[in-house]
């Protein structure tokens, strides 16, 4: 079964708007199905798009499966069925060996950047860059499904 393991953190913006970084990529993802054990995700990234089944978490490890679908039957997907979409600019960082994904949020969700770093076991060594603050893995509010239907626009500061 493929599974994704995966810790999420908060990013100084300071820090992320000084770092010397590539382009980022659109992305705009919609979610079908969205419950506590299981999610149904449409993503569209302008070039490609893709249907992801994801199970419930243990820890920080979930089943995933993902399928690239053609991207005019992707945005057709959201436009249809998805109720809310995320949009959000997504860096590929490498660090220290490691790759780090970088989602600068737009929308209703400005303002929030979260780095996602993908592990191939849950207690495996990694070196954080310094523009990664807080981790939020176990925060079910930072996950995308959650952005979806409760931006972070909408969170009390």
């Amino acid at each position: 079964m493929p599974t994704e393991i995966e810790r999420k953190f908060l990013v100084d913006d300071a820090k992320w708007g000084q770092l010397n970084k590539p382009p980022g990529k659109p992305y705009k993802q919609g979610y079908i199905l969205s419950e506590e054990q299981r999610t149904v995700r449409i993503r569209v990234t302008g070039t490609a798009a893709y249907l992801t089944l994801k199970g419930a978490a243990t820890g920080i490890s979930r089943s995933e499966y993902e399928y690239a679908i053609p991207v005019a039957e992707g945005e057709e997907i959201l436009k249809n069925f998805a109720d809310a979409v995320v949009e959000k600019l997504r860096y590929h960082i490498n660090h220290a060996g490691h790759l780090w994904e970088v989602d600068v949020f737009t929308g209703d969700n400005t303002g929030l950047i979260v780095a996602e770093i993908e592990l191939d076991k849950e207690d495996e060594a990694f070196e954080k860059p310094d523009w990664v603050t807080l981790e939020v893995s176990h925060d079910g509010r930072y996950t995308n499904a959650s952005l979806s239907v409760y931006p972070y626009k909408d969170w009390k500061k």
